[in-house]
């Protein structure tokens, strides 16, 4: 059953049928949570003719780092991981924005914890990717009793898939509790990015929990600064006490999933005038017009791929 995704998967060196992707329940991926993971957005032209891939080469990047992090490699260098990209793009034929879904996983068939001697392959997916586009609703919610895992425990800078346990414990406590998603501290008790990056907004300053801080620093992070940078606003990369998230004027997250999201509400008590706010609605229409196409100074982030 291929849920959402659409037809066509990259696995073992080739493009299959997505039903057809498929590894053992004996991989060592599947046993101890060692595949590495990461995602790339794209966007459709009005006129359905081509699509375009955000920061491509920037994510691949990325991805590698997190394999060299675990001590790990596959045989595919960037500029083939782009072409594997382009052609499962033009095999699937999308008529909507979508997100691509990259893997590494460890092929083996082995009992034991155990990193050394693994055989890594890669594997590369696409689903839809405009709920959070067309979002017109802010989130509720709250700093988790969960803790987020030190990278001494796990390297928060390699997007590992055994380390969204952490995530996932928080967010599901916070959606029984009733909330939409969970915020999350470090152990010395600052606020954190997440699967997601966070910001706050202070007296027209936009802030961030620092990237050296236990978290992945991600591609979303950076851009966001460098957006709001260009637009003159004063950022500041700081921790963040939980007290200081409850005053703030505005908060919002971003992520490849998720794009950016405004909050308007921390544990019951109301961020701002409970709505999107100015500088968050600043950022957000600049980072939506960049991906449309409509920013040309910014077209170097920008991957066109005519699917003809």
């Amino acid at each position: 059953m291929r849920n959402n995704s659409l037809p066509f998967a990259f696995f073992e060196g080739k493009i299959f049928p997505v039903e057809q992707a498929k590894v053992s329940i004996m991989t060592s991926s599947l046993q101890y949570g060692i595949t590495v993971l990461e995602g790339i957005p794209s966007y459709i032209s009005v006129d359905k003719k081509y699509i375009t891939i955000f920061k491509l080469p920037d994510y691949y990047k990325s991805f590698l780092n997190s394999l060299k992090i675990i001590n790990q490699f596959i045989k595919y260098d960037i500029r083939t991981l782009e072409k594997i990209t382009f052609s499962l793009l033009k095999k699937n034929q999308p008529k909507t924005n979508c997100y691509f879904r990259l893997l590494a996983y460890a092929k083996n068939y082995k009992i034991g914890a155990n990193l050394n001697k693994l055989d890594y392959d890669f594997a590369l997916y696409m689903i839809p990717l405009d709920e959070y586009i067309t979002r017109k609703k802010g989130l509720k919610m709250t700093i988790s009793n969960w803790i987020k895992i030190d990278d001494n425990v796990i390297p928060s800078h390699a997007q590992i898939a055994g380390s969204y346990m952490n995530s996932s414990l928080a967010k599901a406590e916070a959606i029984r509790l009733g909330f939409d998603d969970a915020l999350m501290l470090t152990q010395n008790g600052h606020l954190t990015h997440g699967v997601f990056n966070f910001f706050i907004v202070r007296d027209r300053t936009l802030i961030t929990p620092p990237g050296y801080v236990d978290t992945f620093d991600g591609i979303f992070n950076k851009t966001i600064i460098e957006l709001a940078i260009d637009l003159g606003i004063p950022v500041q990369e700081k921790n963040i006490d939980r007290t200081e998230v409850y005053i703030a004027d505005e908060a919002f997250i971003t992520g490849i999933g998720s794009h950016l999201v405004w909050i308007i509400e921390v544990d019951g008590r109301k961020i701002g005038n409970g709505i999107i706010g100015p500088i968050t609605a600043q950022i957000r229409k600049l980072f939506l017009n960049i991906v449309k196409g409509k920013e040309n100074r910014y077209s170097k982030w920008l991957t066109k791929v005519n699917l003809n």
